[in-house]
């Protein structure tokens, strides 16, 4: 699928087979990240792994300021090493360009600071919603308690952030972030692992990836309490230890074949799904009547063909319903016999597949972070949309299962960032897609 850009989706039988759940993207970009805490010479190793084009973003990334990351023969497998000194001025070209890519670049903000008392990071990439601002200034007011100064000023590709610690070490305190944020409670995190003292974060994002964070930081010789709750305490160590570490499973991988087989019937296992990090979507699928239950180290999912219930949906912090997960369960109430009302409270502006699904014929009004969702008989077929993001891209294609005829969805390279083998995934219980190449 490399390189691709457009997906054509055909009606299809109901879905019938098992999907392999990979390592969570949102965590894995982090522990990458992480592994720069420790001393020089130390080889950490990544399993579960998923083979996604951000993961080899942020390796090139990683190896333009030093480290040395390789991936061998076996599959799911990272392995990085620290090197002695590291690059911080990531607004040099070549790391500019990657952190144009990949909004986890902040991730590097702590670990920098942490360990080599600088960074200069110009503006991160990743997706774009549209219409929505996705600042850093969470995370740089967050790092300022921990002893951190920033200089703002204009790059030539955009702004660009210089951060120091003038005392050579970060010291603990008390960060009270003013919404859980998992970036901001990640840097923190990670910055705080190596500072002077005590760190207490409040309000800290809850997400099962903040635990797997922490839980290979631990691993790593940290003292972290409470990752996981809206409390996380952390006691500075002088220095960490090489780790091997397994990435947590995409609960956003899982949920979107959940909202496959939702749209297009069927009996699917999806194995290596951890049903705990998935107990809204599982409830809110539920409520439209699709059964789904945990089953021997992943989890069942059942539904009947043809239409849904109608149910209203709000994103939250986790453990409420995630934003990524959001375009996934509208893409299965499109169809639904009723009317749905749909609230985004987490992530600005991120309705801009609200008009693909439009234009496949869905019945969709827009009201600021609102929407009212009046589900139709089918989706038409015969129409060309576009993704703009992975969650996009994949919500278009799920919608897609249950049109009236083919669709092409373009700007599907997107789906590469955040999905390893989608395609073929889908392909093996029965979905009838085909890569175009570019």
């Amino acid at each position: 699928m490399d390189g691709v850009t457009s997906i054509v989706v055909e009606p299809c039988d109901p879905l019938d087979g098992c999907v392999d759940i990979g390592g969570a993207k949102n965590s894995v970009l982090k522990l990458m990240a992480a592994t720069l805490l420790s001393g020089s010479g130390h080889v950490h190793r990544l399993v579960n792994v998923p083979a996604i084009a951000d993961v080899g973003t942020m390796a090139e990334l990683l190896g333009s300021i030093g480290c040395d990351v390789t991936r061998p023969a076996t599959e799911g497998v990272v392995e990085l090493v620290r090197p002695e000194h590291l690059a911080t001025d990531l607004s040099a070209s070549a790391p500019s360009r990657l952190v144009s890519r990949i909004r986890a670049s902040t991730a590097l903000l702590g670990p920098l600071l942490a360990r080599e008392g600088q960074v200069t990071l110009p503006a991160p990439g990743g997706d774009d919603f549209g219409r929505g601002a996705r600042p850093i200034s969470m995370h740089t007011d967050a790092l300022e308690t921990l002893g951190a100064t920033w200089e703002f000023t204009d790059g030539p590709s955009g702004a660009v952030v210089h951060g120091e610690v003038p005392g050579g070490r970060l010291h603990g305190g008390d960060v009270r972030l003013p919404y859980p944020s998992v970036g901001a409670t990640e840097n923190v995190l990670m910055a705080a692992v190596l500072a002077a003292g005590r760190t207490t974060i409040i309000n800290a994002a809850q997400e099962p990836e903040i635990a797997d964070l922490a839980a290979m930081l631990n691993r790593m010789g940290a003292h972290i309490l409470g990752a996981g709750s809206r409390v996380i305490e952390v006691t500075g160590v002088d220095a960490l230890q090489p780790v091997k570490h397994a990435v947590v499973p995409d609960r956003i991988e899982a949920a979107t074949y959940l909202a496959a087989v939702a749209v297009a019937g069927g009996e699917v296992r999806l194995r290596n799904a951890d049903h705990r990090h998935l107990a809204v979507i599982i409830e809110r699928l539920g409520d439209t009547g699709v059964r789904v239950a945990p089953d021997r180290g992943g989890v069942w999912v059942r539904a009947e063909p043809g239409r849904r219930q109608p149910t209203d949906l709000q994103t939250l912090p986790y453990p409420g319903l995630a934003t990524d997960q959001l375009p996934l369960l509208v893409a299965t109430l499109v169809t639904a016999t009723g009317t749905s009302y749909v609230t985004e409270n987490v992530q600005t502006g991120r309705f801009a597949y609200v008009e693909e699904l439009r234009q496949m014929g869905a019945s969709i009004e827009e009201h600021g972070h609102h929407l009212v969702v009046r589900g139709v008989d089918r989706l038409s077929g015969g129409q060309t949309v576009e993704a703009t993001d992975i969650r996009a891209g994949a919500a278009l294609v799920v919608a897609a299962l249950g049109a009236g005829g083919p669709t092409r969805v373009e700007g599907a390279e997107h789906l590469e960032r955040g999905y390893a083998g989608f395609v073929e995934q889908l392909r093996s219980i029965g979905a009838d897609v085909a890569v175009l190449a570019p």
